[in-house]
Formats: structure tokens, C-alpha cells, sequence
């Protein structure tokens, strides 16, 4: 298959293009998603590819991004509506955990919400404590909304395009921090299924789950216990409904040992979701106990000095790698 190199943002942006050029009832709405190309620029030049009937400014209301996208799927369209930070989905907590989670499920199906709501989330580097934050776990007690997040260009155009044809909304989370980073691309389409895991790195002694960001910094911390002789399983979850326990459970079941690693802060995060149900359904497997590495029960500082200590590294993975072979 042939590939050429991508950011994060470029797969993203293409996904949008192709899935506007295949399906005309997809559109996008969000604020300055139109002539500015959206905030972190990821969807530049498809208003004037498309027209601003199909790629539309809105006021600057979450309430009715969101809102007018459920509304918008209820009759047939296929709407991706951009948030400019996934914080701010607390401002429209109504329509995205009542309307857009539930609606499917409350009209017996006869009724679908189609819609993909992308996040931009994540530390930035002083970004500040309401435009840094990771919110994904937030909306898994909301059984009706998919939670997608890719780690890297590739999955990011997959994903993407699998999320914006699946009949359920889908709230897929980007980390600004990867949109700059490069990777290749398949030129052929390749829809990546939801809810599939992906071992990104084979082990033996010890499986490290992560979605996201995390993923590299999981990498980095596996080839690091590589040179002291510990052979890490690396595992991307790409989001957390549908979760590939299956994936989960057979890593753990031949390494005996777990860590699980988010951005988000530890307590409430879903790193406790995935060591419960590890427990429930593996116990047997552990020959060690589940650890976690997560960022800091803290509002994120503005100050980007600050903003290091509340967030996991490269060296709290290693440590937390090597302790549990000690």
C-alpha cells in the first residue's frame, strides 16, 4: 500500500474533503471553521472547496453548534461540528449528554443521530485551566456517544472517516499537541473500524494502554525499558466506546503486568474504568499489581512551567514500568 507523509491535522482535514466530496449530506459547522480554517487551522481551504452552505460559521454558542448539529442529524444530514477546546463541551452539556448521547435510544431507534463532534483537546504549553483539559472520561457514564482518539495521522483520517458514516454520534477528541506531528498515510481509503485496538509495540513483560498523546509518550518509555532488557506491549486504544476489552485482556493475560497512562487527572479518569474491568475479568492474569500514571488532581496551571508538573511524562512511565518488575 503506498503512503505519503501527513500531519495530524492535514489526515483530519482530508477525511472532512473526501467524506464532503463521497456523501453531499455531510457538512461541517462550528465557529471560524470558514474563511480562518478553524482555530488550529485544520479545516483551511474547505469552505472555499465547498461553499459556506456546506462549511458554516456560527455564532459563538456551543449551545447551538451542538444543538443545531443533533437537530441537523435528526432529519438526515451527517453534520461534523467543530468545538474550538473539548472544554467547552460543558457549555453545551445539555444537548451533548441528553440530546445527542440519548435521542437514538429514546425514539427506538426509528430515529438516528448521525453527527460527529470533534474536540480539540489537551495541555498546550499555558493554555490555562479551561482550554487544557482532557474531558473523554466525562462522557462515558453516556452510554449513546462514541469516544474516538487518535494517536496518529493515519488513524486520525481512518477513524474519521468510519466515525462520520456510523449511524451514532461520535465524539472524537484530537490533542492539539499532535497536530503538527507527521506520519504516513495510506493514498488508498482506508476506514479504520471503531472500537478496534491497536498493539502499537509486541511485549512480553509488561502491556501499557494509552490512548491519544499518550501513545507516543508511551512509545518513548518502551524503547527506554527495551535497553534494560524489559520487553513492553504497547496498546492504542483509539478511544474508549467502543473499548477492545478482548485486545486488553489478551496482552495482559501474556504479560501479567498492566499500566494504564491518560493525560487527564487521575481521580475520575478512565484509567480506574479499564483497571476495573481488568479485575473483574482477569484477575487470574496479575502478577503485579494494576498501575496507573495519569496527570495530577489538579486544574491545569497557566504558567507552562507549572503546566509540566501536573501532567505524566516519558520518566513517570519508566519508573512505573521498571517497579513493576522489581
Amino acid at each position: 500500500m503506498s503512503t505519503r507523509t501527513l500531519t495530524y491535522a492535514q489526515a483530519i482535514n482530508e477525511a472532512m474533503s473526501e467524506e464532503m466530496e463521497r456523501d453531499e449530506r455531510v457538512f461541517i459547522m462550528g465557529e471560524d471553521v470558514g474563511a480562518m480554517g478553524g482555530v488550529f487551522g485544520v479545516t483551511k481551504g474547505l469552505q472555499k472547496q465547498f461553499g459556506n452552505e456546506r462549511v458554516i460559521d456560527t455564532p459563538i454558542s456551543e449551545m447551538f453548534i451542538v444543538g443545531g448539529a443533533v437537530g441537523a442529524a435528526l432529519t438526515g444530514m451527517r453534520p461534523i461540528a467543530e468545538l474550538q477546546f473539548a472544554d467547552f463541551i460543558h457549555n453545551a452539556s445539555d444537548e451533548t449528554l441528553h440530546k445527542m448521547a440519548k435521542w437514538r435510544y429514546m425514539h427506538g431507534g426509528k430515529l438516528t443521530v448521525p453527527m460527529v463532534l470533534r474536540l480539540p483537546e489537551g495541555a498546550t504549553g499555558g493554555s490555562g485551566a479551561e482550554h487544557s483539559q482532557c474531558p473523554e472520561a466525562e462522557l462515558l457514564p453516556h452510554a449513546g456517544i462514541y469516544i474516538v482518539i487518535p494517536s496518529n495521522p493515519a488513524d486520525a483520517k481512518g477513524l474519521l472517516k468510519s466515525a462520520i458514516r456510523d449511524d451514532n454520534p461520535v465524539a472524537f477528541f484530537e490533542h492539539k499537541m499532535l497536530y503538527a506531528t507527521s506520519g504516513e498515510v495510506p493514498e488508498e481509503e482506508v476506514l479504520i473500524p471503531l472500537g478496534e485496538a491497536n498493539v502499537c509495540r509486541k511485549g512480553s513483560d509488561v502491556t501499557v494502554v494509552s490512548w491519544g498523546r499518550m501513545v507516543s509518550l508511551a512509545m518513548e518509555a518502551a524503547e527506554s525499558a527495551a535497553s534494560q532488557g524489559i520487553s513492553v506491549e504497547v496498546i492504542d486504544t483509539r478511544g474508549l466506546r467502543p473499548l477492545d476489552t478482548d485486545a486488553i485482556l489478551a496482552s495482559v493475560a501474556k504479560t501479567g503486568r498492566l499500566i494504564i497512562t491518560h493525560e487527564a487527572p487521575l481521580s475520575g479518569g478512565a484509567a480506574g474504568e479499564i483497571a476495573a474491568i481488568v479485575a473483574e475479568h482477569g484477575l487470574d492474569f496479575l502478577a503485579a499489581p494494576i498501575r496507573r500514571v495519569c496527570g495530577t488532581d489538579t486544574p491545569m496551571p497557566q504558567n507552562p512551567a507549572l503546566e509540566r508538573f501536573a501532567l505524566p511524562t516519558t520518566a513517570a512511565l519508566l519508573d512505573a514500568i521498571t517497579a513493576q518488575l522489581a
